[in-house]
């Protein structure tokens, strides 16, 4: 009859159907839905479909004993008890690779708009405020960028920002010496150098606040931050309050602790740009994502290895 799968993460029309011509889904896009389908058909469930935000617990995964594979459909895989399904000898597996390269276009969006102002040029050119009135932004070309997090989205952003003739230095776990970029050991030493300060690492409790008040006061009244990784990186609390005091220039999120609900702290504050955590959403990076999954599905049930395990 097919392998029954769990689908947790809302997903198009189109992949909803080559689910239901191929194996046999259960989507369960509301927590009302998710646990409904946990109670009633756990005992059936072979895979489940997630992503980051949304993860599995280690209780949900008690309650479907033909469980075998656990996969997040992202890249980001910090909601899933990773340990837990190991322990229960669970394959678990992600999307990694498929947007890189749509999350780095984002990154670089986005620092051009919040260092360049659009939204406001944007609301000012609308009221027929000419140049002359309007504080002169700075240029971004020749800039010192800061990058936290220099894995495979890290490497991409810092590929286009040499187009800019930008500067390149990182925090990372492990220092990657074959890379040419300057290494600093933490956090606030990268935020003092940079101009820029992009945040590229997965969430959880190792990179959580890493972005503080501390971080903050180091890069400075002319420097920008900007968000792709996770939102529990950022301290939304003490950039609230950097933005406010302006002891930072601006800021521009994709994710945000509060997600998916606004972050509240923050939407009043200006020079702040803001999107819903979309810099790896794009159709090619979707379709991406949803064809390593059935590749990890296809290859799992096949008595094969996974190809992106975690």
């Amino acid at each position: 009859m097919g392998i029954s799968i769990l689908v947790l993460n809302d997903i198009s029309v189109a992949h909803q159907t080559h689910l239901q011509q191929h194996y046999r889904p259960t989507f369960a896009f509301t927590p009302e839905a998710r646990a409904r389908a946990i109670e009633t058909q756990g005992a059936d469930f072979e895979v489940v479909l997630t992503i980051g935000l949304l993860g599995l617990r280690a209780d949900e995964m008690d309650a479907m004993p033909r469980l075998r594979m656990v996969s997040s459909m992202g890249a980001g895989y910090e909601n899933i008890d990773v340990a837990a399904a190991k322990a229960r000898g669970l394959i678990v597996t992600h999307g990694r690779g498929a947007n890189d390269e749509c999350v780095a276009d984002h990154a670089i969006g986005m620092m051009i708009a919040v260092m360049r102002n659009f939204s406001e040029l944007d609301r000012l050119c609308r009221d027929g405020v000419w140049r002359t009135q309007i504080a002169l932004p700075p240029q971004v070309s020749g800039k010192r960028l800061g990058i936290l997090g220099l894995g495979a989205v890290g490497e991409r952003i810092a590929q286009r920002a040499r187009a800019f003739r930008m500067d390149i230095g990182y925090h990372n776990r492990h220092q990657r010496p074959a890379l040419e970029y300057t290494y600093f050991d933490n956090a606030e030493a990268l935020a003092r150098w940079c101009d820029v300060l992009v945040c590229a690492m997965p969430g959880g409790a190792a990179t959580k606040h890493m972005v503080n008040a501390k971080v903050l006061a180091q890069l400075g009244p002319e420097g920008y931050l900007v968000n792709v990784g996770r939102g529990s990186i950022v301290d939304t609390t003490a950039l609230a309050t950097a933005l406010e005091t302006r002891s930072i220039a601006g800021a521009a999120l994709d994710v945000y602790e509060s997600e998916p609900a606004p972050p509240h702290a923050l939407i009043g504050q200006n020079h702040l740009l803001l999107s819903p955590h979309m810099a790896g959403w794009s159709p090619e990076a979707i379709q991406a994502q949803f064809d390593i999954f059935l590749q990890n599905l296809d290859a799992v049930f096949a008595g094969k290895d996974p190809v992106t395990p975690i």
